[in-house]
């Protein structure tokens, strides 16, 4: 098809589905935070009805016992209405945070659940009914140094399902909440309570209940001060000093979105906007030494270049050349269209591809193209660009959508922008077509059009309508098949289909498996890690993350890693992993789970991104409607050295790249797949 050279169709057009092409802005939390108490990214639904103006209570009552708390859930995380259905509101017990134990398991009995409403603004509110003898944890927290009944206490936090019924299990989260909760927590101290709102429940008027901090700042510690509680249901404000004890029959609690929250710039002139995002950021971002980044001649170059923009394009375009400063995949800016219409706007209705031979040769020409009426054909190969190697020009390019963790990521780039220049630009190009003719030299000139952009970006060349985990049954193998192409969608979907799946090659003896991951841009680690554990029968450690700490001013490890747990079913099969350039983040930390212990064999043409940092608390909003992202957390190993971050996951069978497999003639990924695993099998 041919594209229209009028210039404003393409920019809503390229607006609207190029977003997540030009960073990895909506890839992970660590990946998506959920290693962390309560950094959890929750997708509300509509409910069918909205929240009730007034509970149902019968029988007399005081009228200032609490009986139904209502309130908002204020958020600015890009993450954080994105992947998850079925989101409520729970009465969290919060026996995890006063034994301080981050694994200890919310007990079913104990949950109380409530809906969460969203409106067309995309504003969410919730109610939650509280029962008049609520089922939690007693906890003797008066300090008097005698045996009480004590008291059950609670925030009000947001959740949602992804495992099994609509409560949570150990899988959903542990612990308490960090993030979207009635309370605020340090995440430079252990995530301690430090602020907002508790529920206590009394069973009577004979209970204590801590009045303040005490000198060690820290809640239901022994130095605590304490006072008498009434009985039933109290609202304690945490931010008062002493804390403020209070009844009402209908609290409004406004859920706090903690350490999540964005980094909001973007009322600022331009130069305050970049010296505190740099003041942060430089601070914070996790891989200075191993990256080699100068922050001082960072800020020399680009703080003059700030404050001489006089316009949101101006600033754009500085700001992109700011992050392409950091070889790593995970930093990232929105798209400007305008921008990219002027600087890589036109192409020439091809696609190209670098074999492992090194010969350029084209894999698709589009109709009507300036490449097609030049007589390029499907397979020839470039010799010479612009009047220079092929090769030569292709050391020079610089993509627009980097920048990259690895060099085989942005070399593969590279050739795919090689093609991209500013409309109407004339390229003269040499090329050798395969019916053996000798070589040709061609003036070709750039038109407006995203045809060839497009079949780059694994994301725009799926089947809309393809669930996000497909499985078959391969006819001529016999061998299971299971295509994930994201952990970014519907978790509690993506948890069905997964188990559905295992279940099925269990129950019908499929003998190996074959993992896809070629084309999956990742999502929540915890989703991908959950289902690495159907193929386990033990615990595997996998890597720990660290972050900068403003009060040891170094970074400091987290204290939980991240593990696989044994899942309820298990699949003992062979298995063969595939994985590429875009497997990305949490579909890096899948792979490689799979492959411990000698698990799984990884195949592909290339490893991985190799772009594996946590950008959950590096979101970042600029001046002009711009958004940004630096990571904040560092994977280590077991000996402190840096997990899949620039190297990515390397394949151990590693195919090369054909004029056949390049053109898509074969799949020659698949077919060293299902050959290794033929050979365990028979």
């Amino acid at each position: 098809m041919k594209t229209q050279r009028t210039g404003k169709l393409h920019i809503h057009v390229l607006a609207a589905v190029l977003m997540l092409a030009s960073s990895v802005i909506a890839c992970q939390l660590t990946e998506d935070g959920s290693d962390q108490p309560g950094d959890r990214t929750r997708e509300p639904q509509a409910t069918a009805t909205p929240l009730p103006s007034s509970p149902s209570q019968p029988g007399e009552i005081d009228a200032d016992e609490p009986v139904y708390i209502i309130g908002d859930i204020p958020y600015s995380s890009p993450f954080f209405l994105n992947t998850i259905s079925e989101p409520f509101v729970l009465l969290e017990d919060q026996i995890g945070f006063i034994e301080r134990d981050l694994e200890r398991e919310f007990s079913l009995e104990g949950q109380v659940i409530g809906p969460v409403l969203i409106d067309e603004d995309l504003e969410l509110s919730y109610g939650l009914a509280l029962p008049s003898v609520p089922q939690g944890t007693f906890v003797d927290v008066d300090n008097n140094g005698v045996d009480d009944t004590g008291v059950q206490i609670f925030a009000v936090a947001y959740w949602s399902n992804t495992w099994g019924d609509p409560f949570l299990e150990r899988r959903d989260g542990t612990g308490w909440s960090s993030a979207y909760a009635s309370t605020l927590t340090d995440p430079e101290n252990d995530h301690e309570i430090i602020g907002g709102m508790l529920l206590v429940w009394s069973p009577d008027s004979d209970q204590g209940f801590p009045s303040d901090f005490g000198p060690d700042g820290l809640l239901f510690t022994e130095d605590d001060p304490t006072t008498a509680i009434p009985a039933g249901y109290t609202v304690i404000d945490l931010d008062q000093q002493p804390f403020a004890f209070h009844k009402e029959a209908r609290p409004y609690l406004t859920l706090i979105e903690g350490d999540l929250a964005v980094n909001d710039y973007s009322s600022e002139t331009y130069l305050d906007a970049f010296n505190e995002m740099f003041d942060k950021a430089s601070t914070e971002y996790p891989f200075t030494d191993e990256k080699n980044i100068n922050w001082d001649n960072i800020y020399q170059e680009y703080s003059g270049r700030v404050d001489n923009a006089r316009s949101d394009n101006d600033f754009y375009r500085v700001m992109r050349d700011f992050t392409n400063e950091f070889p790593d995949g995970h930093v990232g800016l929105t798209f400007n269209p305008q921008v990219f219409l002027e600087e890589q706007g036109g192409g020439f209705g091809m696609n190209l591809a670098e074999l492992s031979d090194g010969r350029i040769i084209v894999t698709d020409v589009h109709l009507g193209g300036a490449a097609d009426e030049a007589g390029i054909q499907l397979g020839a190969e470039i010799i010479s660009w612009d009047g220079q190697p092929v090769e030569d020009a292709l050391d020079r390019v610089k993509p627009y959508f980097g920048p990259y963790s690895t060099e085989h990521a942005e070399r593969l780039a590279q050739v795919d922008f090689l093609t991209r220049v500013p409309p109407d630009t004339r390229i003269e190009i040499s090329y050798k077509n395969r019916d053996g003719s000798e070589i040709t030299t061609q003036e070709l000139r750039a038109e407006i059009e995203y045809e060839s952009l497009f079949r780059t970006i694994p994301s725009l060349n799926q089947d809309q309508l393809a669930l996000p985990i497909e499985a078959e049954v391969l006819d001529d193998s016999q061998l299971g098949y299971i295509r994930v192409i994201s952990f970014n969608d519907d978790y509690h979907l993506m948890a069905n289909l997964w188990e559905t799946h295992i279940q099925a090659l269990i129950d019908n003896e499929i003998p190996a498996l074959i993992v896809d991951l070629r084309s999956n841009s990742g999502g929540s680690s915890s989703l991908a890690y959950d289902f690495a554990g159907y193929v386990f029968d033990e615990e595997i450690y996998l890597y720990e993350s660290s972050y900068y700490n403003d009060n040891s001013e170094q970074f400091e490890p987290t204290g939980y890693p991240a593990r696989v747990m044994p899942g309820p079913l298990l699949y003992e099969g062979p298995i063969a992993v595939l994985v590429g350039p875009d497997c990305v983040s949490a579909c890096e930390g899948f792979a490689d789970a799979l492959s411990r212990n000698d698990r799984a064999v990884v195949i592909g043409h290339y490893p991985t991104a190799g772009a594996f940092g946590e950008v959950g608390r590096g979101q970042y909003d600029m001046p002009g409607n711009i958004s940004m992202q630096l990571p904040t957390g560092r994977p280590e190993k077991a000996d402190g050295e840096l997990h899949i971050e620039g190297t990515g996951v390397i394949p151990d069978i590693l195919v090369p790249v054909t004029l056949e497999s390049a053109t898509g003639q074969v799949d020659a990924v698949l077919q060293a797949a299902i050959d290794t695993l033929l050979d365990l099998v028979n």
